[in-house]
């Protein structure tokens, strides 16, 4: 047990048997009144955001949650095979856990993964992945002038929208939280 003095950004909680993770928190002590603590948690499993506010010094239920270092090895049916970098045990990762993640899972690309009591809770993945285009329009000449974009397959199947003059075969990094490319990258 711990109270909600020990908040912080990343704590998980137990609140009515499911887990929550604190995205924000803020202590708040008013002129009046006794001081309380505004949060913004999410629901570990379904991803929904919700604001609680809890009194100061209220005791609280903390869960477990072990955050690891894993490499993503391939797909295996609708789990994702993933291997503990540290003792290189394989765990099976539910589609459902994995979301949208898998838009930029490229095999051996290292992940952070949430366990709790050894189930699979979510995953950290890096803010940008580096990827091959495998197919797009060709791009026509005095394409480079306009702001313009056109969609572009990404090598795990994923669309992103390009500038004009990006051609396939070219490499792009791609933000994993929003899916927007944010730029070429050279060999």
């Amino acid at each position: 047990m711990a109270t909600t003095n020990d908040i912080k950004n990343g704590t998980v909680l137990n609140l009515d048997g499911q887990l929550w993770n604190v995205i924000e928190f803020q202590h708040v002590k008013p002129g009046k009144g006794g001081a309380f603590v505004r949060t913004k948690i999410r629901n570990v499993l379904s991803g929904k955001v919700v604001d609680k506010t809890f009194n100061a010094g209220l005791k609280i239920e903390t869960a477990t949650v072990d955050r690891r270092d894993y490499q993503y090895l391939y797909k295996d049916g609708d789990d994702f095979v993933f291997m503990d970098t540290q003792d290189y045990d394989q765990i099976h990762v539910p589609a459902a856990t994995v979301g949208d993640a898998e838009n930029f899972l490229l095999e051996n690309i290292n992940v952070n993964i949430a366990m709790h009591e050894g189930t699979p809770l979510y995953l950290e993945m890096p803010a940008s992945v580096v990827m091959e285009i495998t197919y797009t329009e060709p791009g026509l000449q005095g394409d480079r002038s306009t702001g313009g974009t056109k969609p572009a397959t990404v090598e795990t199947g994923y669309q992103i929208q390009v500038p004009l003059f990006l051609e396939t075969g070219t490499k792009v990094k791609v933000d994993t939280r929003t899916g927007e490319y944010l730029g070429r990258v050279n060999d």
